[in-house]
């Protein structure tokens, strides 16, 4: 009997035992995470040559952050597929990683207890020429390269001040070679075209606007000379940004894409395409061909979405009776505006006569050219051969006759001159802005912004002086 009841006492207490409450087990206390402000997808800019600081706000309760965690900061150079790192708190370097937007990641390690958060971000590297206007001007036959800066202050003949050379003579088109998101930066050029029998023209870093190589180096094969009519990005299904197409020695070239955006041949004009004729420099990529005007066969032409020359090949609406498109019996083609499958335009010059055309070429498969109307140009008389035009997206004209600019619309042969005031200087060059609200125009010395947009008629909104020559195109940033 007392054996059992030792037994009893035993058992009872080590039920009482199994059944107390555990305190360790339920008051563990996870260490405390890193909070960081002003930098979860953030961008950074960053001038090249300049110091860039990131100091976000970071706070870890209970602890010190700055002795508790470990920063590390990784930069993706895409073009060179590497990546730098650099560590510690804040970020601080003279920024040399070259233009263009970077992809970030801030990895922060609490030394506590190994554990790691990644907060991405993006850093946008610029230079001193990465916002700002560029212009190509005419210097008594001379190229000049000139620089508008945001607050309006220009430096004038900049190409010749940074690479100590002058640019070639009878210049034609400043031509912006510009990456699109996702493409490699590695191509963001200027190209300033001329056609001077010596030297084609020069390709530039974008950046620096320092002098990459000459505008021949464009080509596997060089032919010679180099006489550029018009280049335009390549504008098919897929908007190809650095890779350029169009008119060179009368014949449509198209860049080589079947490389990768990094390589060096990417982008670069092979062999012309090849047939018997003579383009014009006014042509039109639709979404599956190109058309153009032959001036030696006097005819519109086209080319299947590669390039591949069609010529006349195309059926002709037997409804539209305006001209035979294959026989325009036309050769001095002074402007044309063509659309897919709407309302086109082309203009002729002969003598002090101007002839109007329109015309559609259908989307799709459809290839049949139809010529709705020829006509006489309401305003022949005002055309000279430095009348420079310009066209909206919805088919409104502008065209320079001297000192003045004229706006036309074609459906119902409205003319009506601008408002704006050159001060009897010869207009030298139009550019319409993407959104049709504005030209760019300019005289000898200045650039003028001028407002079309509803309403307004052409007034003067902003005045540019200092531009050595008279400006022959622009690009603005």
């Amino acid at each position: 009997m007392k054996f059992k009841l030792i037994y009893l006492l035993a058992f009872i207490a080590v039920i009482s035992s199994s059944c107390k409450k555990d305190l360790g087990n339920y008051t563990y206390s996870p260490p405390s995470e890193p909070v960081l402000t002003g930098i979860k997808n953030e961008t950074f800019s960053a001038l090249i040559g300049d110091t860039l600081t990131i100091k976000p706000t970071v706070t870890l309760a209970g602890a010190d952050p700055i002795k508790d965690l470990d920063f590390e900061w990784h930069i993706t150079i895409q073009e060179e597929l590497r990546e730098v790192v650099y560590k510690g708190y804040p970020l601080k370097l003279v920024y040399n990683l070259g233009p263009g937007e970077r992809a970030c990641r801030l990895i922060v390690t609490d030394k506590r207890n190994g554990l790691f958060y990644k907060f991405a971000f993006k850093i946008a590297g610029t230079t001193q020429f990465s916002a700002g206007d560029i212009v190509l001007s005419d210097d008594n036959g001379v190229a000049k390269l000139s620089f508008i800066k945001p607050d309006k202050t220009v430096i004038a003949d900049l190409y010749h001040a940074l690479n100590n050379e002058d640019l070639p003579s009878n210049p034609v088109q400043l031509y912006y070679s510009k990456p699109l998101p996702y493409q490699p930066n590695t191509k963001e050029e200027y190209w300033a075209l001329c056609n001077d029998p010596n030297n084609s023209g020069v390709i530039l870093d974008a950046s620096t606007l320092l002098r990459k190589n000459g505008f021949s180096s464009q080509f596997f094969t060089p032919p010679t000379p180099i006489t550029t009519g018009y280049l335009e990005p390549f504008l098919g299904p897929l908007q190809m940004g650095t890779i350029p197409t169009g008119v060179v020695n009368g014949k449509l070239y198209v860049g080589v894409s079947s490389t990768a955006p990094f390589a060096d041949d990417y982008g670069k004009f092979a062999n012309e395409q090849a047939g018997n004729y003579t383009m014009s420099k006014y042509f039109y990529h639709g979404s599956a061909y190109f058309l153009g005007y032959d001036t030696k066969a006097k005819a519109f032409i086209t080319f299947g979405a590669d390039g591949t020359y069609s010529g006349t090949s195309y059926t002709i609406d037997t409804a539209s009776t305006g001209f035979n498109p294959k026989q325009v019996s036309l050769d001095n083609q002074i402007f044309m505006k063509a659309t897919e499958g709407g309302a086109s335009y082309a203009f002729f010059k002969t003598g002090s006569d101007v002839t109007e055309l329109s015309f559609s070429y259908p989307t799709g498969n459809d290839r049949t050219f139809k010529a709705t109307r020829k006509r006489a140009f309401k305003a022949a008389a005002l055309i000279d051969e430095n009348s420079k035009w310009v066209a909206n997206s919805i088919n409104i004209f502008y065209f320079s006759s001297k000192d003045k600019i004229y706006r036309y619309n074609p459906i119902n042969e409205d003319l009506r001159v601008l408002d704006a005031d050159f001060g009897g200087k010869i207009v030298s060059m139009i550019k319409i802005s993407q959104d049709d609200n504005t030209l760019t125009v300019g005289t000898n010395g200045n650039v003028y912004t001028l407002d079309v947009s509803i309403a307004k008629t052409g007034n003067i909104t902003k005045i540019i002086t200092g531009i050595p020559g008279t400006p022959v195109d622009i690009i603005i940033k």
